[in-house]
């Protein structure tokens, strides 16, 4: 293979339309460091495993269905624990960071790094940087060790603290490299793996053996890539008490309505797994699907329609959906966060109260409209057993990578199997929900919702139509 591309991309071309989009290792800019051999292969918890450790050579394809014919197409380094180490178990000092909004397994992944390190490798020196970024050079530091983390998993949040944007890389990197830090883990969403790209730049550019491996945390799961963000069952698990309490109430009056606002601000994930999971739900409505309120096809008109048929109805709505409707009737408010995310308006509360209004006016249907908005409730709790599970593959993962000498990346499973992925590919774009694929449709199937795609009849010519060749599906089965 040979590599190419520019600093900002290692790529190596093979065979058949094989592309590695590989990611740094700290001997691209230190040359001659020596290895040691991992001290996995005499852990006596590895004992009964028959390969300790993957294959050099061993790349994770991005796209698992392709055509017969068709080109390979990008593939990532495969994650795990490498035959030859870069460091020495009694010479690493690491430090973990947790950046930007809350969710469920922060503490798993902080536990299992903790642990991780010192049960597998050895280490014992970890440090817990507080309070986010700032926190490098502006708050103390917690000694972290297997004991000290033993239960965290058990709570939700983060023990370590959190904040959002307003770092200076320049004191950060100052701060890792006064402290003798030589191994960085950094747990975040998009942000902050732009954040922990700067970071690695930086200490890229001083030449330091300092490893920067990111953990992708968002519970929106719209960090693109991986099959899923951690936290992300969780919260669809919980948002089923909220469903459940909406149709409770819904279907205990006369024309009774629930509405569950989800998280969810560009991407509406959770909206439409919650709904697919509940089965009480009528309406979801979510960022990627525009929809309108008033007129023939409109929400207004399904809603009457609903609860002619059944008596009462459930809509969830994500927090991110209808923001144009919203923005046209309240005086539209351009502000952000810390982060640089636009400050979105409640749409749950403003379409309740459409809602309402509506049906007031038309005199003919009186409802009873109950507003459930759980989202502090939903990403604030521990993280159930199937998170549990996948955030100690998480944080394994990292160590092994940060182990065997490779530097700014981020860790996810893509296609089942863990990979070590560029900084570039996680924050190039967010992950949205496709509303052309199948499991859109799977969805509208089940609430039997009108799609809302457009008050306006679309016009087909027909002089023109012919059938198009079928195409490769992007999406889930």
């Amino acid at each position: 293979m040979v590599d190419s591309g520019d600093s900002q991309m290692k790529l190596a071309n093979g065979d058949s339309g094989y592309v590695l989009e590989d990611v740094p290792h700290l001997t691209d800019y230190i040359p001659d460091l020596p290895t040691y051999t991992n001290p996995l292969q005499d852990n006596p918890s590895y004992s009964a495993v028959k390969q300790y450790f993957v294959n050099m050579d061993d790349t994770v394809s991005q796209k698992i269905v392709v055509h017969k014919n068709g080109p390979r197409g990008t593939h990532f380094r495969r994650a795990g624990p490498r035959q030859k180490v870069y460091f020495k178990s009694d010479e690493v000092y690491a430090c973990i960071v947790t950046c930007g909004g809350l969710c469920p397994g922060l503490n798993t992944v902080i536990r299992e790094i903790v642990c991780g390190l010192y049960h597998m490798y050895g280490v014992s020196k970890v440090l817990g940087i507080d309070g986010g970024y700032r926190g490098f050079y502006s708050k103390n530091t917690i000694s972290m060790t297997p004991k000290f983390v033993n239960d965290i998993h058990k709570r939700g949040g983060t023990i370590l603290g959190t904040s959002r944007g307003g770092h200076d890389t320049s004191k950060i990197v100052d701060s890792i490299q006064d402290r003798g830090i030589n191994q960085v883990y950094i747990i975040g969403g998009d942000g902050t793996q732009k954040g922990a790209a700067v970071i690695y730049e930086e200490i890229q550019r001083r030449g330091l053996k300092v490893a920067v491996a990111g953990i992708p945390k968002t519970i929106d799961n719209d960090i693109p890539v991986i099959d899923k963000s951690f936290g992300f069952d969780t919260a669809v698990e919980e948002a089923q008490r909220a469903i459940n309490a909406a149709h409770v109430e819904a279907e205990s009056t006369e024309n009774g309505i629930g509405v569950v606002k989800l998280m969810g601000r560009y991407s509406g994930f959770i909206a439409m797994y919650a709904t697919l999971a509940s089965r009480d739900v009528d309406c979801c409505l979510i960022p990627e699907s525009p929809f309108y309120l008033e007129g023939k096809g409109g929400l207004f008109e399904f809603i009457k329609k609903r609860l002619k048929e059944n008596g009462h109805m459930v809509i969830v709505i994500a927090e991110g959906a209808g923001q144009d409707l919203l923005s046209k009737s309240l005086q539209s408010m351009d502000q952000q966060d810390a982060s640089g995310n636009k400050l979105l308006q409640d749409v749950g509360l403003w379409i309740s109260h459409r809602i309402k209004d509506h049906f007031a006016k038309e005199n003919k249907m009186n409802i009873t409209l109950k507003y459930i908005d759980p989202t502090y409730m939903i990403r604030a709790i521990p993280a159930n057993a199937s998170d549990n599970v996948y955030c100690t593959l998480l944080a394994h993962s990292a160590i092994h990578g940060a182990m065997a000498g490779y530097t700014g990346f981020t860790v996810g499973p893509v296609n089942g199997r863990h990979a070590y992925i560029p900084f570039n590919r996680v924050t190039e774009k967010q992950n949205k929900v496709v509303i052309t694929d199948r499991m859109w449709a799977r969805l509208l199937s089940s609430t039997d919702q009108p799609s809302f795609m457009s008050p306006k009849p679309k016009v087909v010519n027909k002089a023109k139509k012919r059938e198009e060749p079928a195409t490769l599906l992007n999406g889930n089965i």
